[in-house]
């Protein structure tokens, strides 16, 4: 159950990244919401895995995983550079995240 907390997170940051992206285009309260609502989902949910999975993984995973998301919705959908250097950085993060979960 902790781990789908900890999606349920990822998943309300992803959103709030999009949110922020939009909102600092443009001032809506739509985009308002998205940025709030996402991040504000992402730390309830985050907080509720913390009953069933120890808090320095669930924390990591949740970074590392809306990190390599928010540079991917960025990269796909906001223009942003898609360098060797930086898809190599996020494929580091995944692999460390991979371990994380395996090892926890």
């Amino acid at each position: 159950m902790g781990w789908l907390y900890v999606i349920a997170a990822s998943i309300s940051e992803f959103i709030g990244v999009i949110g922020l992206n939009q909102y600092s285009e443009k001032k809506t309260l739509w985009h308002a919401l998205l940025y709030g609502g996402g991040f504000g989902g992402a730390f309830a949910f985050l907080y509720f895995s913390f009953n069933y999975l120890q808090v320095s993984t669930a924390y990591a995973v949740w970074i590392g995983v809306g990190t390599a998301g928010a540079v991917f919705i960025n990269m796909v959908f906001f223009g942003e550079s898609k360098s060797f250097g930086r898809i190599f950085s996020v494929m580091l993060i995944i692999i460390g995240v991979v371990g994380l979960k395996a090892l926890s």
